[in-house]
C-alpha cells in the first residue's frame, strides 16, 4: 500500500511523504525502540510499536493483535533502513539492510525461547515520480490519514518511505502480515479520498509485490516475486 492504494489489486496510488518528518523520526526510533522488552508482545517495555515515520497513537502498531511470528518480525523491522541513496530505482533486495533485520529477528527468537515456524509475509514496493508542481505537504496529509486507517485495519507491520531524488523519484514500501490484510487496509474513506485527489499528481508510478519467506528456526530467508 503506499498509503491510498489498494495494493492487493494495483489501483492508482495516493501516498506520499512528509519528508521533513523523516530524519527526526529516525533519530527518535533509535532512542525509543531498543530491544529491551520482556515479552514477545512488548518492545522497549511497551505494547505499541512505532512502525512508520508517524508517531501519534493512531499510527502505532499494537503487538498484542499479532501472533508471535508477526510480532517478532515487526519488532525486528524497527531496524530497517536504506543502504543506498538510489533506492528509488535500485533492486528491492539490494535496497534495505535485510541481513541486519533478520539477524535482529534471530536474536529476538533466541531471547524469548520461541520456536519459529516458517512464515511468509506480503511486501509492496511503490515506485513513483512526482513533478515539481506537486504540493508534497498536501500529499503527506492524505498519506497520514490513510496510514492510520491501514494500521487500524490490522496486520500492517512496517511502512517506510524515502526522500525524492533530483528527478522527483521515490520509493515507499509496506510489509504486511498477508495480502488479505493489505487489501482490507486499502478500502477506507481516507484511501479513497487520497486516490481521488492524487490521480493527476504523479507523472509515473509502479507497484511491485514481493513475498518474504522466513523458514523454520530462522535458518534461512528469501524475498521473491509475489505470485
Amino acid at each position: 500500500m503506499a498509503m491510498g492504494i489498494n495494493i492487493g489489486h494495483g489501483d492508482l496510488p495516493a501516498f506520499d511523504y512528509v519528508s521533513h518528518y523523516l530524519e527526526p523520526i529516525e533519530e527518535m526510533r533509535d532512542v525509543l525502540l531498543q530491544p529491551t522488552s520482556t515479552g514477545i508482545f512488548s518492545h522497549g517495555g511497551e505494547h505499541f510499536l512505532i512502525q512508520s515515520p508517524y508517531t501519534e497513537q493512531e499510527h502505532l502498531l499494537d503487538l498484542r493483535t499479532l501472533d508471535a511470528e508477526n510480532a517478532l518480525l515487526a519488532r525486528a523491522l524497527a531496524r530497517m533502513r536504506s543502504l543506498r541513496p538510489d533506492y528509488a530505482i535500485s533492486p528491492y533486495t539490494e535496497t534495505f539492510n535485510w541481513d541486519e533485520v533478520i539477524g535482529e529477528l534471530s536474536q529476538l527468537v533466541r531471547e524469548h525461547g520461541h520456536r519459529w515456524k516458517e512464515t511468509s509475509f506480503f511486501i509492496v514496493a511503490f515506485r513513483s515520480q512526482i513533478p515539481p508542481t506537486t504540493v508534497y505537504e498536501d500529499l503527506g496529509a492524505l498519506d497520514k490519514v490513510a496510514h492510520a486507517e491501514a494500521v487500524a485495519s490490522g496486520g500492517f507491520l512496517k511502512y517506510w518511505f524515502g526522500h525524492p531524488d533530483k528527478d522527483g523519484r521515490n520509493l515507499a514500501t509496506c510489509v504486511w502480515r498477508s495480502q488479505e490484510d493489505a487489501i482490507k487496509g486499502g478500502v477506507g474513506r481516507g484511501h479513497r479520498k487520497a486516490a481521488a485527489a492524487t490521480r493527476s499528481l504523479y507523472s509515473h508510478w509502479k507497484i511491485d509485490r514481493h513475498r518474504l519467506i522466513i523458514r523454520d528456526d530462522v535458518k534461512s530467508w528469501e524475498i521473491i516475486d509475489w505470485e
